[in-house]
């Protein structure tokens, strides 16, 4: 495919039983901002819709609306993840989710990142992570000690992945997956950059 650089992932959006508690869990213990509302008519009726964002530059990143059934069987959303953007953010996080009594709340190290997992309030798994500045082979989950302070908590990650198959600088790793996209050519920029600058 040429021009891999040309699409960036934007927003997803997903059905809710109960909209306003789904809406209140994102906006109080996530910190999104409600930024439109409204109804439409869907295939099956009238649909409710809920924007929300935490980036002024994205209308919305997550949409709820309306009509999930009461009972699924089976929830085809696997996950619904969200970089932070310190380790110290992540842990912060981490406390909120935990002082919200979210259900299956658990914090893990991937080797390359660390990550807390837990429910929304309708069962959808979510998942906060912050990079680290190393890769290991994956797939890798080991539940990690969030009750240190943050420096403790990086080295004890670093020590955990030092170990691990496929341990590197993540800038390695980066300028490997570079090649294998395409992309090489474009230095160091990542695709969005390269997209914003088209």
């Amino acid at each position: 495919m040429s021009q891999p650089n040309r699409l960036r992932f934007s927003h997803m959006g997903f059905f809710a039983t109960d909209i306003e508690r789904q809406a209140n869990f994102y906006k109080t213990v996530l910190a999104f901002t409600e930024t439109d509302r409204g109804q439409l008519q869907g295939p099956n009726g009238p649909m409710q819709l809920v924007f929300l964002s935490r980036d002024p530059d994205e209308h919305h990143q997550l949409v709820l609306a309306s009509g999930r059934p009461e009972k699924i069987d089976f929830n085809v959303i696997n996950q619904i993840s969200m970089k932070t953007d310190s380790l110290e953010t992540l842990q912060d996080f981490h406390r909120r989710v935990r002082n919200a009594n979210a259900e299956e709340l658990v914090a893990v190290t991937h080797g390359n990142a660390l990550s807390v997992y837990f429910r929304d309030p309708e069962g959808n798994r979510v998942e906060l992570y912050w990079d680290l500045p190393w890769y290991v082979s994956q797939p890798c989950r080991v539940e990690a000690p969030f009750e240190l302070p943050a420096p403790e908590l990086l080295a004890w990650a670093e020590q955990h992945a030092s170990g691990l198959p496929g341990f590197r600088p993540r800038a390695e790793w980066r300028r490997e997956m570079a090649e294998r996209m395409g992309l090489q050519h474009r230095g160091d920029r990542s695709p969005n950059d390269a997209d914003e600058a088209a």
